[in-house]
């Protein structure tokens, strides 16, 4: 169990937050839950092109790869990142090549070392998506047909209790596994007037493309995992709530001091600067 006790704020899709809010759990935090985004299957078929391999950007696209395994199942799939690519190995594809980098600028690198320039390539998506990989393969020569097999609906409302947290200033950390969630949470921050009571939190983001939706955010303290994945989010949990821990055990004790504050982590460099144009 964790040496400090934290509410933690969870913003990723209802049905994959269960498994988040579990570990937390069982770390000894309390969790908070305001799912960012809602994921909804769009239920098309896939156009009608014969592609050399398969792209997801993400694991909310791995159930309609499944669906239509019988059709695909035999061919290389490049995925985003080692928890899309676990998914898909579970879903039966065994040909799964995974970018380290966790964005999809590194995945089209990672593919153009591996597929011949020229093919064609389908990328299944969801409806609002980031230009990388497509802008890049396309550059080098590639064919890429986008199959949009979900849509990811940005929440409108907080949560009363996540309403009461902020305000209170009782939200230790808010993890962040997508940049729109991220931007979709700053959003209602602001809607809500509770931009200061949500800067009081360690941000803690799967990357640093999830990070830059905190850029509208203001002076964030931000920690980025050092590798795209659930485990290494949790790494940088943990890690700041020891260091927090230790902190109080050599501070003097101060009155009403609130427990649980995460140290001060400096803001993340040029993420203000580095937003698409």
């Amino acid at each position: 169990m964790t040496e400090s006790r934290m509410r933690v704020l969870v913003t990723r899709p209802q049905a994959q937050a269960r498994h988040s809010i579990r570990r937390l759990e069982e770390l000894g935090h309390t969790a908070l839950t305001a799912p960012m985004l809602a994921i909804e299957p769009t239920g098309t078929e896939p156009p009608d092109v014969d592609p050399a391999a398969l792209i997801l950007t993400s694991a909310n696209a791995v159930p309609a790869a499944m669906a239509w395994h019988g059709r695909f199942g035999r061919l290389p799939v490049f995925a985003v990142g080692p928890r899309t690519a676990r998914a898909l190995q579970e879903g039966g594809f065994d040909r799964v090549i995974s970018s380290a980098e966790g964005d999809g600028l590194g995945l089209a690198r990672l593919i153009s070392g591996q597929v011949r320039a020229g093919a064609t390539l389908l990328h299944l998506a969801g409806r609002d998506r980031h230009t990388e990989p497509d802008r890049s393969l396309e550059a080098a020569g590639y064919a890429v047909t986008t199959w949009e097999v979900y849509a990811a609906e940005a929440a409108e409302t907080l949560p009363e209790p996540v309403i009461a947290g902020l305000d209170a200033g009782e939200v230790d950390a808010v993890l962040h596994y997508s940049r729109r969630s991220a931007e979709t949470l700053v959003t209602l921050a602001q809607t809500y007037g509770l931009s200061e009571a949500l800067l009081g939190a360690a941000q803690i983001c799967i990357s640093a493309e999830a990070a830059r939706g905190l850029s509208e955010l203001g002076p964030a303290r931000i920690a980025i995992a050092n590798e795209p994945t659930e485990d290494a989010i949790f790494e940088a949990l943990e890690g700041l709530a020891a260091d927090a821990a230790s902190r109080r055990a050599r501070a003097p004790a101060r009155p009403n001091a609130r427990q649980g504050t995460i140290p001060t982590i400096p803001p993340l460099r040029n993420v203000k600067n580095d937003r698409p144009r």
